[in-house]
């Protein structure tokens, strides 16, 4: 079941990439404005980056200070204004990229690239995850010198911190003209969010990140005006956020206090209906009822969560204790714990407290607002 339910992700995520993109989209929608090398506005520079998708690239980037705009394009090859069914079809030499404009005063082009190495797999010369092919090859392409001098350095830090295990096949070229990709693949992550969030789910991308990088896959900016504090923007879905006086006491104390509530005595430990489980408060999709089994602990326990990067890991010393915190994303609700005492196939065990989640049933999903994780609960899977 477990082999068949990650080769519906990976078929998910390509039949995501084609299917819900719109029909005759290359032909038409307009591209934006091609971006030449020597574009600058003010103290905005721009660097060009590739790491596979274009869509989970951008993401890194947005709202982080210093960042005004992150574009999804087209780069690396001689053809102009392509198209993204010809990079698509390989019937042009480029790769997907972002083109990230941002203010040197407030986030150093040293910076962009330390995240790029924290979103990418550097090893794989033949696409990125389940997205195959020379348009999906990794790569710097830098504007000036400094650019490539500082990519450089860059490189040579990743490859003497030996976190891969194989050689780092990233290439550092000059850039050339940078082309926007058509205006729907523009901030798609935020455009579409569920179906963004099922294709990373699916891609692998987040499982890559987390096993090489842990804790430290979150990267502190070394300018001023960054910080790690959380926001209290939730991710909307469906228009179902609480805010927290609409919290129960065991509510509010699970994931505003970091408690713990009573095991065999909560909502969820037990429960063997099919759906999902979103935050209690912001209603990101945390957990899937295929990733849940019987733990015996009396708390509800999955082996991996519906949607990686909605989960944050945490270190936690408390009670004499070393552990692994977990954490909502947007909302930042304290969740449960992190154990490596689960089974195959992925060994964990995310133990989480039934008052931080709200469930979903299956024949609810569209009515709530989640109608694009039906797939997943289709017969035969």
């Amino acid at each position: 079941m477990d082999k068949i339910y990650a080769a519906f992700l990976i078929f998910f995520s390509y039949f995501l990439l084609v299917t819900f993109l719109p029909k005759g989209a290359d032909s038409a929608s307009k591209q934006l404005p091609v971006t030449k090398v020597s574009e600058k506005s003010g103290k905005i520079e721009t660097a060009i980056l590739a790491g596979g998708c274009f869509w989970c690239m951008e993401h890194p980037y947005e709202d982080r200070p210093g960042i005004s705009k992150v574009i999804s394009g087209f780069t690396g090859g001689k053809q102009k204004n392509p198209t993204y069914n010809q990079v698509a079809s390989g019937s042009t030499l480029h790769v997907e990229a972002v083109e990230i404009h941002y203010d040197p005063e407030k986030i150093s082009y040293n910076d962009i690239l330390e995240i790029f190495w924290r979103n990418i797999d550097p090893t794989d010369a033949g696409g990125q995850f389940v997205d195959r092919g020379k348009q999906y090859t990794t790569g710097i392409f830098y504007k000036s010198e400094q650019q490539k001098q500082i990519a450089e350095q860059s490189k040579k830090r990743i490859e003497a911190g030996k976190r891969f295990s194989k050689k780092i096949v990233t290439k550092i070229v000059q850039a050339g003209e940078f082309y926007p990709a058509e205006e729907y693949h523009q901030d798609f992550f935020k455009k579409n969010y569920i179906r963004y969030r099922v294709y990373r789910a699916g891609s692998g991308r987040d499982e890559f990140i987390t096993r090489v990088w842990g804790e430290d896959k979150e990267y502190k900016i070394s300018k001023s005006g960054f910080s790690e504090k959380k926001t209290s923007r939730f991710t909307l879905i469906g228009n179902k956020t609480r805010s927290l006086d609409q919290l129960t006491k065991m509510q509010y104390k699970v994931t505003q206090k970091n408690g713990t509530e009573p095991p065999f005595k909560n909502e969820y430990w037990d429960n063997k209906r099919a759906g999902i489980y979103v935050d209690i408060i912001s209603g990101e999709p945390l957990f899937s009822s295929k990733d849940k089994f019987k733990s015996n602990t009396g708390w509800p326990s999955f082996i991996r969560p519906l949607v990686q990067e909605n989960i944050i890991q945490k270190r936690d010393a408390t009670f004499g204790m070393v552990r692994i915190e977990l954490r909502s994303k947007s909302a930042d609700s304290h969740l449960g714990h992190l154990f490596h005492d689960g089974p195959k196939p992925t060994g964990l065990r995310f133990c989480i407290n039934s008052a931080s989640m709200r469930f979903i049933p299956v024949e609810k999903l569209k009515e709530e607002g989640y109608e694009d994780f039906l797939s997943l609960f289709s017969k035969g899977i």
